[in-house]
């Protein structure tokens, strides 16, 4: 089973550069962030002429999930129970049936423009309303992923320049607590069950040619819950997507699973 996730930095704009993926690579579940459009505008027959179904949460203009599946989605949950919160930022799905079912949460975390900022604050108090939320998903969904745009770097790896970014939004410590306290949930990274090369990154700015000179950060993100570790056969960054015209900022993480 392969699972990807793509922030895609508005799908009105990146629709075909979608489609045109998915046909190359047909995965099972992909989770998408930053739709940049309201449910009614989402592109349903489209996908279903793909071969996918959709399960979407729009936003106008801004933030917007959703997953894209080869076989529907049950029990659909939008937005982080428990926490009141006025953005589209989080669609989960359950696929499959019985033991060999599978838990999908998508989400686009916060930015949090700042350290210091009332978004990071909001931030803040998002990573532990999700994390609560999660403590108890895991126990009814012990097979469970968490993908999508963290908008946070795990540590020094994830970083074209450390010392530079030190402290700076996405880099503080503060956020990469809330990264560590999801891990400890009983969860893995699993893009570092596997050796990587050195700057391996996900998200690269369009100015300054960051692409082109690698100046990047890992940003997006693929954890599974401690019951998947074993099955995890591979997982990679596909950078082909941002040498398109008109590219997303952020490249597609894929996850195999046995």
């Amino acid at each position: 089973m392969k699972l990807a996730t793509w922030n895609i930095n508005s799908l009105t704009v990146r629709l075909p550069q979608v489609l045109d993926w998915l046909k190359a690579n047909p995965v099972d579940v992909l989770a998408l962030q930053e739709l940049k459009l309201s449910d009614d505008m989402f592109p349903t027959e489209a996908f279903a002429e793909a071969g996918y179904h959709s399960q979407c949460f729009g936003q106008k203009t801004y933030n917007g999930v959703a997953l894209l599946s080869r076989t529907p989605a049950a029990d659909v949950v939008k937005n982080i129970p428990g926490f009141d919160d006025d953005m589209a930022r989080v669609i989960t799905g359950t696929f499959g049936e019985g033991e060999s079912s599978l838990r999908v949460v998508g989400a686009y975390f916060p930015n949090g423009q700042e350290p210091g900022s009332d978004k990071f604050e909001y931030k803040m108090e998002w990573l532990k309303g999700l994390r609560a939320w999660l403590k108890k998903e895991l126990v009814t969904h012990p097979r469970l992923v968490l993908m999508g745009d963290y908008n946070i770097t795990f540590d020094d790896l994830d970083v074209w320049d450390p010392i530079g970014l030190q402290g700076s939004i996405h880099c503080t410590d503060e956020e990469r607590y809330h990264l560590r306290a999801l891990i400890a949930l009983g969860m893995t990274d699993s893009l570092r069950l596997f050796g990587q090369p050195p700057q391996s990154f996900s998200w690269w700015d369009y100015r300054n040619m960051a692409f082109r000179r690698n100046r990047g950060l890992r940003i997006d993100h693929i954890l599974v819950s401690n019951v998947l570790k074993d099955r995890v056969k591979s997982c990679a960054i596909d950078k082909a997507p941002r040498k398109n015209e008109r590219p997303s900022d952020h490249a597609p993480v894929v996850i195999t699973l046995d």
